[in-house]
């Protein structure tokens, strides 16, 4: 894992108050999207170059042997030694009680200390999450406090145990804004940020106080890259933002989307990412919603990449303006009902973003990863590398078989995007 540095720099709070849409859950605890209206920014202007000098010559000295003038320098196209930064983004972590009632079954096998263990859980993908400069998780919902018995659907609070656990795993900023965010009320909120904050994990997209969301988070990485994630979410599950504080939850509202990315930028951010808690559940196709905000933010000059979450079930990978596009990652882990067998499926996306000779870092290589894990009922659950399930010959081959020629049309549903691999 990177070594973590916080940037807070010192810029005017740019965040409009935002307004809620209330939505109807869904078996899952999640609403319907709401229409949001969409700003695309301009595009920044092409550097200039410099002309060449024009040789000189004397009147009055004496001849000399013809010279050939020396050429100005072609203006590089390479930086002698780039920075890059490789980034994983995970799906939706929606701790499920029968997850942690998983991994305490796990902890009385491996004897480890305390009431869980989720180590075995997410054995397979750890090096992947860990092994990035960066690494981002997605904390669908907030925690219990310490001490107190964590719930489930429909308003969840997990084990505070977990908080540490996601430090243990490399994870190193989580993104906080969610239909489930004030699943808990404002105290649960700042909670779960301030259990993040005694680890050390940044978070984005809820906030304690107005100031702090006027501070941008920024990550650095070993070498020195800064990284900013801005988030939104489409909803709140009908739940109203907390009176007097408008300023607690980003949501999925292009400008102001926008204007956190312009901030982040501004402060100092080398690469802006943002993502989009927003969709239709269970549905692979992206939603209006989500195409004309990921339109309008990969117009901008402040923002790099786009990713998604919400709908449990992995949405395709593009390119829009230019730039990458995550629809959706699916799920990291849950226990969804059986019968929506893709909520058992998800992709870890790996981008690695590369210095610029002419400014700034472009994608130079792009990533997904398949994964796949079981429900509870049908033994210890295991995320598992479906790639290296299928080249492995054991266990339910149909089943990893099938997960993986899904994800791979889903991946690429909306045309296979050149330079895409799949790992």
């Amino acid at each position: 894992m990177a070594t973590l540095r916080v940037q807070h720099a010192v810029v005017l709070l740019v965040a409009a108050v935002l307004t809620v849409t209330g939505c109807a859950t869904t078996p899952t605890g999640n609403g319907s999207p709401s229409p949001s209206l969409t700003q695309a920014a301009t595009s920044p202007a092409p550097t200039p170059t410099s002309a060449a000098p024009s040789p000189v010559a004397s009147s009055t000295a004496p001849s000399a042997p013809a010279t050939t003038p020396t050429p100005s320098p072609t203006p590089a196209t390479t930086v002698t030694n780039p920075r890059t930064a490789t980034i994983t983004m995970s799906g939706d972590l929606l701790w499920h009680n029968s997850l942690w009632i998983a991994a305490g079954q796990d902890k009385a096998r491996t004897g480890k200390a305390g009431k869980y263990d989720f180590d075995p859980m997410f054995a397979a993908i750890k090096p992947a999450i860990s092994g990035a400069d960066m690494a981002i998780c997605h904390s669908e919902v907030p925690f219990a406090a310490k001490g107190a018995t964590p719930t489930g659907y429909p308003s969840f609070a997990a084990p505070a145990e977990i908080a540490p656990w996601i430090k243990s795993m490399g994870w190193d900023l989580c993104t906080t804004a969610s239909n489930h965010s004030l699943d808990q009320g404002f105290a649960g909120l700042s909670r779960t940020k301030d259990y993040y904050d005694e680890q050390g994990i940044l978070t984005t997209g809820t906030w304690r106080t107005e100031a702090e969301r006027a501070k941008p988070v920024i990550y650095t990485t070993a070498k020195g890259v800064k990284v900013s994630v801005v988030t939104g979410t489409y909803s709140l599950n009908g739940i109203p933002l907390p009176a007097g504080k408008p300023w607690s939850v980003s949501m999925l509202e292009t400008q102001n989307l926008l204007e956190q990315a312009k901030v982040a930028k501004e402060a100092g951010a080398d690469i802006v990412l943002v993502e989009m808690h927003g969709g239709d559940e269970y549905v692979v196709k992206p939603s209006a919603q989500q195409v004309q905000i990921a339109t309008a933010l990969t117009a901008s000059p402040y923002v790099d990449m786009v990713f998604g979450e919400h709908v449990h079930v992995v949405q395709p990978i593009t390119k829009i303006n230019g730039k990458w596009v995550v629809y959706g990652l699916g799920n990291m882990i849950g226990q969804h009902l059986t019968n929506v067998p893709r909520a058992y499926e998800g992709i870890t996306a790996r981008f690695t973003f590369t210095e610029k000779a002419t400014g700034g870092f472009e994608v130079s290589k792009a990533e997904y990863i398949p994964t796949y894990w079981n429900h509870n009922g049908t033994g210890p659950v295991r995320i598992l590398l479906l790639k290296s399930a299928v080249a492995a010959g054991k266990g339910d081959i149909a089943r990893y078989q099938t997960a993986l020629d899904y994800t791979r049309k889903a991946v690429n549903a909306l045309g296979a995007a050149p330079g895409l691999v799949e790992s």
